[in-house]
């Protein structure tokens, strides 16, 4: 069986800088955390495989992941460098409960990390998030809706340059992205309009906590990012059936 998850394909790689090319593109997935913290990372062979390229390619770029501390040996076999363990958490047994539980734990640590990743972020951080916040529109599919809210999310958090607090942040978004009880919810039949909606309403909120971001105004990141947690939070639960 292949070490591979399923997931959206690669892109093609150039043969200019492929090992850098390949660098680049595994760290993405470990920065917005469908690589995760403690996970294995797929062979030089299927990674070969996967991008087209020879295993020297490979090889390279995992050295310079493993340089730069985000991946680690372990014998033969590589994985995404971990601080903290990892979060269980013990759904309610009323959905709607166990997302809201979700949500106020996210507000607590989600608000100041933003704060202080808006103090510290640099230039490349701001251009990237403005960059990221222009791929949100009205009728994105839920799918990609899903993948560039959590790409845009950790984008952020990574500027806060505390490997700690952007493991663990990680960690909280992987109980609320991946749990049953908040799936369900989103791909309910019956919720599909409400769904819509809220896709069209944090496009835009997304827009304004990448305005603030921008410009290093904690102030309005602050409230623009407790608005976004709030409004998504109320449409989940007064909303959705």
């Amino acid at each position: 069986m292949s070490d591979v998850e399923e997931s959206p394909p690669f892109a093609p790689i150039s043969r200019q800088t492929v090992s850098a090319q390949i660098r680049v593109q595994l760290l993405e997935r470990i920065h917005t955390g469908e690589l995760a913290p403690g996970s294995l990372v797929a062979s030089e062979r299927d990674l070969s495989d996967a991008f087209g390229v020879a295993r020297t390619s490979v090889r390279e770029a995992m050295q310079g992941l493993v340089s730069i501390g985000v991946v680690e040996r372990r014998g033969n076999r590589a994985f995404v460098v971990e601080h903290l363990p990892e979060v269980v958490v013990q759904p309610a047994e009323n959905s709607k409960r166990f997302v809201a539980e979700l949500f106020e734990t996210r507000r607590v640590l989600e608000i100041p990390l933003f704060v202080l990743a808006a103090e510290r972020a640099s230039a490349e951080d701001r251009l990237a998030i403005t960059q990221l916040s222009l791929r949100f529109h009205d009728s994105l599919e839920l799918a990609e809706f899903r993948r560039l809210d959590r790409e845009f999310h950790t984008t952020i958090a990574i500027s806060s340059r505390n490997p700690l607090l952007i493991e663990l942040y990680g960690k909280v978004l992987d109980q609320l992205f991946k749990s049953l009880e908040f799936s369900t919810l989103l791909h309910a039949t019956e919720n599909q309009q409400e769904v819509r909606q809220i896709i069209s309403e944090s496009s835009a909120a997304h827009r304004s906590i990448a305005e603030a971001f921008a410009v290093g105004n904690v102030e309005a990141i602050h409230l623009a990012t407790e608005l976004h947690l709030d409004g998504v939070e109320q449409s989940m639960i007064d909303d959705l059936d």
